[in-house]
């Protein structure tokens, strides 16, 4: 062994990768090559070298001065001694045989190694995480740490057949006691209570500075601090770079593709202060069990922000001029921008509808949570919580309720949208004046009208569909309604301002739909006797 220059073995794996290749140890370092990638580690930068049972045989796991950990596998039991042998004479330090764990507990403890995070029980490894690889960590309850890996619908990897393919998307640790403030990484040193904190927390920090480390490869474009999200409700720093970005906030601590979504829209709220910045998502976040396929950011439209973005010139210019260097202008137009040319997605924005306040939404309720819905060219939206996007082709018919009653007896009415799907969304509580200019938004779409109030008579505004022996019932029952109505003049005031088309948008079938209710509010007898 003495007189050899080097030592192969053959039929050995680098990580994950599918492939074989050939593992070669020598007095300059070791490496590995297999397909068309090589992989050379030089003597000087070697740490530890560990030897231990693997899915694939056994492994030899490299650790380098910086942690960086690489694995080869495919080794066989008898090649220990040659390995060892090897490595002693090549660079002068032992190969260390770690056992692993078989007992199948669940309980034990944590340590960290550089950016993975090895689960240890009675002093033996049980299995380990990649936190390089991990897309997110949360606190779903009390005494837990939530780490996420893959985004529920992300496409399996190149060349690999999804049913083919098991995949750890997420796992949640409970981490009960208190721990000593500076123990840091998982450490139990026992100290007075008053310098103790909570271990789960020191846990769920520890896990956060891994994922930081591990993303951020490059540096971010910009951040926005301490950005008011209304859905799901919080503050996050948001951090841009090229191909990501990262939501931080207290609990959660989040990283979206940008290939992750597909919608943009900025509006602007009726009372005028304020802009909202909707981002649609697929596949959705998550929050425990919670999907949230939008994210609604708030700003304040008077705020103003500058700041010069950490591009060079040359990576400006892969933009086509889309991004500016500095930025000196208001907050939700940075960001809007700068979400626009990240993603290559049209920001759509409000158009030519007006409330009759002149605002581009009007105020309604999704059962008990109150909002605000935006009649735009291609759909409706209704934020800010819960979030629902009703494309105008997936409407199958409008319903009214309550909206000929007279005496008085009802300021407001109710709005029931039932989809070509099958399934029904409903809004109420919307006032009275804003019945004119819906009903000229829905017919301008050529939207299916039913009115309760009318004997449930179907108008339909698309007369080029109709036979000409409908013509004349539905013209009839349309002049009975326009009696009704015109005993409650509502102004429609509409301004011709052209609007952004937004993209056709399937909603995500998970995505929170509410029930169908009863919106038949009928008047009770001590207000028809207050009303005669």
């Amino acid at each position: 062994m003495s007189d050899r220059k080097n030592v192969d073995f053959n039929s050995i794996y680098c990580g994950l990768r599918p492939e074989v290749g050939r593992f070669r140890l020598s007095q300059n370092g070791l490496g590995w090559k297999g397909g068309d990638r090589t992989i050379i580690v030089a003597t000087d930068d070697l740490k530890k070298l560990t030897w231990m049972k693997a899915a694939r045989g056994y492994e030899l796991r490299v650790i380098q001065k910086e942690d960086n950990i690489l694995r080869f596998d495919g080794f066989k039991l008898e090649d220990l001694e040659d390995l060892r042998e090897a490595v002693k004479i090549f660079y002068k330090m032992p190969v260390e045989v770690k056992e692993v764990s078989v007992k199948g507990w669940n309980w034990g403890k944590t340590e960290f190694h550089g950016s993975n995070l090895a689960f240890t029980v009675g002093n033996k490894t049980m299995f380990e995480l990649p936190l390089a690889q991990a897309i997110a960590a949360n606190k779903p309850g009390k005494n837990e740490v939530a780490v996420n890996f893959v985004d529920p619908g992300q496409s399996a990897p190149e060349g690999i057949n999804p049913k083919d393919m098991d995949e750890l998307m997420d796992i949640t640790f409970y981490v009960p006691g208190t721990v000593a403030k500076e123990a840091g990484e998982g450490g139990e040193e026992e100290v007075d209570e008053e310098e103790e904190v909570n271990a789960d927390v020191v846990f769920h920090e520890t896990i956060k500075s891994k994922l930081e480390l591990s993303q951020m490869t490059t540096e971010n474009i910009v951040q926005f601090q301490e950005v008011l999200c209304l859905t799901p409700r919080g503050r996050y720093n948001i951090d841009m770079y090229q191909d990501f970005l990262r939501l931080r906030g207290k609990t959660y601590d989040y990283k979206i593709l940008y290939s992750n979504i597909i919608k943009l829209f900025l509006l602007l709220k009726p009372d005028e202060v304020h802009v909202l910045f909707v981002i649609g998502l697929d596949p959705p976040l998550r929050q425990g069990q919670t999907k949230y396929p939008f994210l609604v950011f708030q700003f304040v439209r008077e705020e103003e922000i500058e700041i010069d973005l950490n591009l060079e010139d040359e990576a400006l210019n892969k933009f086509e001029n889309a991004l500016q260097k500095h930025y000196d202008a208001p907050t939700y137009e940075v960001v809007s921008n700068l979400f626009k040319a990240l993603t290559g997605r049209k920001v759509t924005v409000p158009g030519s509808y007006r409330s009759h306040h002149g605002a581009t939404a009007l105020k309604c309720s999704m059962k008990a949570n109150e909002g605000f819905l935006y009649p735009l060219e291609k759909s409706l939206l209704f934020i800010p919580k819960p979030p629902t996007f009703i494309p105008l082709n997936e409407i199958g018919v409008v319903t009214f309720s309550r909206v000929g009653q007279t005496g008085g007896s009802s300021r407001t009415f109710d709005m029931k949208f039932s989809m070509k799907s099958g399934n029904d969304i409903q809004f109420s509580s919307i006032n009275r004046e804003e019945y004119a200019n819906i009903e000229d938004y829905l017919k301008q779409k050529k939207i299916k009208i039913k009115s309760e109030s009318n004997g449930d008579t179907l108008i339909n505004y698309d007369l080029a569909e109709l036979d000409d022996e409908d013509d004349d019932e539905e013209d009839e029952d349309y002049s009975r309604k326009k009696r009704r109505t015109d005993t409650n003049p509502a102004t429609a005031g509409q301004d011709d301002e052209d609007e952004e088309t937004d993209e056709d948008f399937a909603p995500d079938s998970d995505s929170e739909v509410p029930e169908e209710y009863d919106s038949d509010a009928q008047v009770s007898e001590s207000e028809e006797d207050a009303s005669e």
